[in-house]
């Protein structure tokens, strides 16, 4: 499902050697590459939410939400208690800090089985004081903030991993950082494929990382006529796909 690196970095200098505007190093590609990764991953989501709201079809390979949920699957996840306790640093005695580093967006945390309700932390906190919205071990609940999340079963009893509590969490995890790495022979740079990391997005989108990259080389190379051609080869890219 990966998209080779080498591959994408060698059309994105062959388009952009078309206009004779300079070479990008690998360095630069590398910066490029990450950001136009990280651009095409977060579309998925407002694509989400913009096909949503429009009916679906029966054809098995053109439903556009349903691509998009197929794109998106590679990076859900689900992690157990073992898991949790070596990643989420507990802070204060009673809050995990979320290696948002690694999550993109937290999805559904249980506790011993129990989905925890997660709601803001004024309501977190109100709850906890009233006796008919006391959290327990059948009804958990939890915030989450600048300092982390709070998971509470009890009115001063909180779960956390590594603990009495088995924990599991789920979340869409962030593409790994591209890279183009190279061994330099004779002061040109080879490609290491030992050692480079491919982009972790759907296949099928090669052809519009290579236009996102070349687009953002343009600017980088302050060559309106690629920024240009790039745009136009992205467009018609999207008309013929998603």
């Amino acid at each position: 499902m990966a998209v080779s690196i080498d591959t994408v970095y060698q059309r994105v200098l062959t388009l952009a050697n078309k206009e004779q505007r300079g070479y990008i190093t690998p360095q630069e590609f590398n910066l490029l590459a990450n950001q136009a990764q990280m651009e095409l991953f977060e579309q998925y989501f407002g694509d989400m939410v913009k096909y949503n709201g429009i009916p679906g079809n029966t054809q098995e390979f053109s439903d556009a939400l349903s691509i998009i949920y197929e794109k998106i699957g590679e990076f859900n996840v689900e992690e157990l208690d073992a898991w949790m306790a070596s990643n989420m640093t507990i802070v204060g005695g009673d809050t995990m800090d979320i290696p948002w580093d690694l999550i993109y967006k937290l999805g559904v945390v249980r506790v011993n089985g129990a989905e925890v309700e997660l709601v803001n932390s004024k309501d977190f906190n109100a709850a906890r004081s009233l006796p008919l919205t006391t959290p327990s071990t059948n009804r958990p609940i939890g915030t989450i903030g600048t300092f982390g999340l709070r998971v509470a079963t009890g009115t001063n009893t909180f779960a956390l991993p590594g603990s009495t509590f088995n924990m599991s969490i789920s979340y869409i995890r962030k593409p790994s950082k591209v890279e183009w790495a190279y061994v330099v022979v004779n002061d040109k740079a080879l490609y290491n494929d030992n050692i480079s990391i491919d982009f972790e997005l759907h296949s099928s989108e090669e052809t519009e990382l290579v236009y996102k990259i070349l687009k953002l080389a343009g600017v980088n190379l302050k060559a309106q006529e690629v920024i240009q051609g790039a745009a136009s080869l992205e467009q018609v890219n999207k008309q013929t796909t998603l």
